[in-house]
């Protein structure tokens, strides 16, 4: 537990062990990571001595990985296996969304298997325990946060920047798809269940108190985004957008550090770089979740591909933390294999992206000068997925299939040198 957050330890001016951590990692200075933990533009996580990960202003963008079992679906060992495999393949953190089976038991076994960050969205827990809205109160939804905290993670997700009279102007917009936040309507459903306002709105104070004692991250969830294409900004949206930035503001004072989550899962591709700009300015530049986005709805079955050029977009634009997207997106549970194939779709984004933000990275001018000279181990040592490079072509094959031995640089690099 802490005795000083970090986010407290910045704002003394002390330059701690993370910030130096992360400094190292980001070829940043420990000094401006201190400064910009201070105004709230870095968030780090940590979890009890693994590697510290820090998220936003100036650093590399971050991706995330959801895993957990459904009320439908509960194998809790393909979910841990699905952790690791998005360890393996470069998640940078793992969200535990488990609503089946032995949830507690399932956060344990993902503790002991991962050293990445573990995100949680309290709200899936209590209301799968419990098995409905009328059964939960509001020491049930608090006391399923300090619990969680007390497991180890590293952020907890709540959906604490709604009111009812939002919830009534989400009533009267012309939505295709409603609210499609899953934590955002079990939140909502409780209110209405209990003609109550938000509890985690109503209770913030307390449970600011408990992310300080265990120096966890808050993240912002985003109830309101709109789940296609069509579904554009609306009042319920930005108002969200204002009240979720006052409670990062309320939080940092209180020594806690935040993330806020934005954009939505659906945004047209013309919208998703303004829209990044607006969060952004809306809320101090604070480091900002995107899930995906989807620039398109019609790429079922490759979501994830759809996906990852909308995330790309937005990473470029200024967003600092992606949430995947996999091919089984808004079809079931993804299996170890589409979990592979949301990473690196990510992963790729990510880099795009800060190819956007940073400039042209070294690391692609080396690798273009071993595959000028068809070195193809040297090659794939650089590749952001080496594994599946010879997978497709093993090193010990010396040519390319695709040209055989019409390659165009052997033919051209022989003419040039007066060799026929």
């Amino acid at each position: 537990m802490a005795d000083e957050s970090l986010l407290e330890k910045a704002q003394a001016g002390q330059i701690a062990a993370q910030f130096k951590e992360i400094a190292k990692l980001e070829q940043q200075k420990p000094e401006h990571i201190m400064e910009w933990v201070q105004n709230g533009k870095i968030t780090i996580m940590t979890r009890g001595g693994k590697p510290s990960l820090g998220i936003g202003a100036g650093l590399t963008t971050k991706i995330n990985a959801n895993i957990g079992t459904s009320s439908d679906n509960i194998h809790p060992e393909a979910e841990v296996a699905k952790a690791q495999v998005a360890e393996k393949y470069g998640a940078d953190t793992i969200s535990d969304l488990s609503m089946g089976g032995k949830i507690d038991r399932i956060r344990e076994e993902i503790i002991k298997v991962t050293r990445t960050p573990l995100t949680t969205v309290p709200i899936y827990q209590v209301v799968a325990e419990r098995g409905s809205f009328k059964n939960v109160d509001v020491e049930d939804i608090l006391s399923a946060i300090k619990k969680q905290l007390g497991h180890g993670i590293s952020s907890v997700v709540l959906h604490a920047g709604f009111s009812r009279n939002m919830l009534e102007k989400l009533r009267k917009v012309d939505r295709i798809m409603g609210m499609v936040s899953k934590g955002g309507a079990l939140t909502a459903a409780w209110m209405i269940e209990h003609q109550a306002q938000n509890p985690l709105k109503d209770n913030f104070g307390e449970v600011l108190e408990y992310l300080y004692e265990y120096d966890a991250v808050l993240s912002l969830g985003n109830t309101m985004r709109s789940g296609c294409i069509h579904d554009m900004k609306d009042t319920a949206q930005l108002e969200e957008i204002k009240l979720n930035a006052k409670l990062a503001k309320l939080a940092n004072k209180r020594g806690v550090q935040v993330i806020i989550e934005g954009m939505g899962g659906h945004v047209q591709a013309q919208e998703i770089v303004p829209f990044v700009k607006h969060y952004k300015d809306a809320t101090d530049d604070r480091p900002l979740f995107v899930a995906g986005p989807l620039p398109i709805d019609v790429a079922v079955g490759y979501d994830h591909i759809a996906a990852s050029v909308g995330g790309a977009m937005a990473s470029g634009a200024g967003a600092d933390y992606l949430c995947y997207i996999t091919p089984a997106e808004h079809l079931g549970l993804p299996n170890i294999e589409q979990v592979r194939e949301g990473i690196m779709a990510f992963k790729i984004a990510a880099y795009i992206g800060d190819t956007i933000k940073y400039g042209p990275n070294n690391r692609d001018r080396v690798l273009a000068k071993h595959r000028q000279q068809q070195d193809w181990g040297a090659q794939f040592d650089l590749a952001l997925d080496g594994e599946r490079a010879r997978e497709i072509h093993p090193v010990s094959e010396k040519i390319c299939t695709m040209c055989g031995r019409y390659c165009a640089l052997r033919i051209m690099e022989n003419y040039l040198k007066g060799n026929k």
